[in-house]
């Protein structure tokens, strides 16, 4: 399974949600001379060159610096401009931490914060450039969005929406070239989960660049069984649509969540301590990385060793189901 190539007829390669969210900032900025965008060392990697060409009064570089990053970003805002803080998720979610507890989130300074090459996309840098742990350590943190685009749609969307938010945001994104998962649903709302696809059978439950495998494997299901799986893109972690988990759980079918982060903290219990404390007993499986440093490898590589991939929710749903 390969995310940079399209393995469905019937879904149109876009590209990398990086690219649409640089190019997205460059249309808000065009008419709104708030936008700014703060980046440590970042431009590059967070596409912006092409931003701080057309807006170069409208970018701060701050270095190698993540905690001033945040503090500047933040302190921006606090002046009324709409400030984007652009870092690696995995830098920028562990050495700000605290500028983003205090500094944005307790300060109530509306920075989007945005975690770029984000989950395993630097692959076989490895562990020290992973960000496997910023669901978890943000959803402890008050006051704050957590949002994981699948797609173009999605991501264009996001960035939008945050742009006049008015409070913390903090939006991940990968490398990789992703499909258009469904261009007949225009809806997109922080907090309201967007289904990609529809049955009743069994309900797939992903975020991020891990959206396009589960609709792989739930078309593998359907193909070879005629087994019907609702897909969705639970594209906000933080606050979770619980009303449309509600929805999937209540007919009783098996539920899966599938993220690129590790399966303390994330989505998966996310869902299933709402779920269980009110009362649901589907049956449940969390996939996303275990509790170990991950093997060496592309992001392609590590998806398909851990089963985050067509094949692997596949069999993770046969076994549910126990087909």
């Amino acid at each position: 399974m390969e995310l940079d190539k399209i393995e469905e007829k019937d879904l149109k390669m876009g590209i990398a949600n990086q690219v649409v969210f640089s190019e997205t900032m460059q249309q808000l900025a065009e008419t709104d001379k708030d936008i700014i965008a703060v980046t440590s060392d970042s431009r590059g990697s967070g596409k912006l060159v092409p931003f701080a060409q057309k807006y170069p009064n409208q970018i701060v570089e701050v270095g190698i610096a993540e905690q001033n990053l945040v503090g500047v970003a933040a302190g921006l805002a606090s002046a009324g401009k709409k400030a984007f803080a652009v870092s690696p998720a995995c830098f920028l979610s562990a050495r700000a931490l605290e500028q983003i507890k205090n500094d944005v989130c307790y300060s109530d300074n509306p920075v989007t914060l945005v975690g770029i090459s984000s989950g395993i996309s630097y692959g076989a840098l490895g562990t020290t450039h992973h960000s496997l742990h910023d669901y978890a350590a943000l959803r402890a943190i008050n006051n704050i969005t957590i949002v994981a685009p699948a797609d173009n749609f999605e991501t264009e969307q996001a960035v939008k929406l945050a742009a006049k938010h008015n409070k913390p945001v903090y939006m991940r994104f990968g490398k990789k070239a992703m499909p258009f998962l469904d261009e007949t649903n225009s809806d997109f709302e922080f907090g309201k989960g967007r289904i990609v696809r529809n049955g009743g059978d069994l309900a797939i439950i992903a975020c991020g660049e891990t959206v396009y495998p589960a609709w792989l494997a739930a078309k593998k299901l359907e193909d070879e069984h005629g087994i019907k799986t609702t897909v969705v893109s639970m594209h906000t972690i933080k606050p979770l649509d619980v009303k449309l988990l509600e929805n999937l759980a209540e007919n009783g079918r098996p539920i899966i969540t599938v993220e690129e982060h590790m399966v303390y903290g994330g989505l998966g219990e996310a869902c299933a301590s709402h779920l269980m404390q009110n009362g649901y007993k589907n049956s449940f499986k969390i996939m996303g990385i275990p509790d170990e440093y991950t093997v060496t490898g592309s992001q392609v590589e590590i998806f398909n060793y851990y089963g985050i991939s067509r094949d692997g929710i596949y069999k993770t749903g046969k076994k549910l189901l126990k087909i």
